[in-house]
């Protein structure tokens, strides 16, 4: 095994002293990426939508963690005033070392839904509000140094074909294709979102990671977080050969948050790419192609409002 790649997932190095923020972490991946984080003796702030979760969630991390440091922020990334109210809050911390930008629609609605914004439902859940986010915390990170953001891609960006003029999905809506689109728009941002502040001499670095495969009835079950049924855990386990865990899901997300030797640009997933320890991987054709990255940067300033790090003419 190279250098590089000796990375053990359930012996982190010490993130005392350091503040990450994971939006969408009241469940799922975005709970396991804390509740490692906090293990590692880093503060964490969950931002989440809906605060009874949330609190159920800081809860479950400060039973598991003992003197753990959490606080919550609400924040709904399918709503771009809750995302610069957020933001706003944020800012105001003495440090931000990584911003995890983890909030998804997983299960789409079956029809094209629009927000009060607006834009595309999964669109705007997935990627236009962290876009506004990213924007309204940039301040924070810069002041942090060696901050990161990691973004949140998926396998789906292998599966379907990109089409940079209907980003909204106006004329081409499908659940899937929902999903998959807001993905290869996220991990596209999450590249070329490094390429911009690198050419804009910024210090901040980002990078992209990938759960796998990674389900309900596979992830340990904690109480008031995670509670699949008997039936669910039964049917998840036969699909063991080819799924993990949320909490093994989080591994790359958190390498990719941590790990000294990671650098920005650089994309962590699971070894088999559906599980397994995470390692750096090479992303699909799509997230890399700069033109595409051009047209969906452009449709998030339009979409969001917020222009972020432009180029230079030069």
């Amino acid at each position: 095994m190279a250098p590089s790649e000796r990375w053990d997932p359930e012996r982190l190095p010490s993130q005392a002293g350091r503040t990450a923020v994971v939006t969408g972490a009241n469940a799922g991946l975005g709970f396991f990426t804390s509740l490692q984080l906090a293990r590692a003796g880093a503060r964490v702030v969950l931002a989440c939508r809906d605060e009874k979760r949330a609190a159920n969630a800081r809860a479950a991390i400060r039973r598991a963690v003992t003197g753990a440091q959490v606080d919550v922020v609400r924040l709904d990334t399918a709503d771009l005033s809750s995302v610069r109210e957020a933001a706003g809050e944020l800012s105001r911390l003495d440090r931000l070392d990584v911003l995890i930008t983890n909030a998804g629609a997983v299960h789409p609605p079956r029809g094209r839904t629009v927000t009060a914004d607006g834009l595309e439902l999964v669109g705007a859940t997935n990627h236009f509000g962290h876009f506004a986010l990213v924007g309204g915390v940039l301040d924070v990170l810069e002041r942090t140094p060696g901050a990161r953001v990691v973004t949140l891609g998926s396998i789906a960006t292998r599966l379907v074909r990109l089409d940079v003029d209907d980003l909204q999905l106006e004329r081409r809506y499908t659940g899937w294709r929902a999903y998959a689109q807001s993905k290869i728009m996220a991990w596209s941002f999450g590249l070329e979102l490094d390429r911009r502040l690198r050419a804009s001499g910024r210090g901040t670095r980002a990078l992209v990671a990938h759960p796998g495969y990674s389900i309900t009835g596979r992830t340990p079950i904690v109480r008031g977080v995670n509670e699949p049924g008997v039936g669910q855990r039964f049917v998840d386990n036969l699909q063991a050969s080819f799924t993990q865990g949320k909490d093994r899901g989080a591994w790359p997300t958190v390498r990719a948050a941590i790990d000294p030797a990671a650098d920005g640009g650089e994309s962590f997933g699971p070894r088999y790419l559906v599980k397994g320890a995470p390692v750096r991987e090479t992303p699909a054709g799509v997230v890399r192609d700069r033109a595409t990255a051009a047209a969906i940067w452009a449709e998030s300033e339009r979409a969001t409002g917020a222009p972020l790090l432009p180029l230079s003419p030069h």
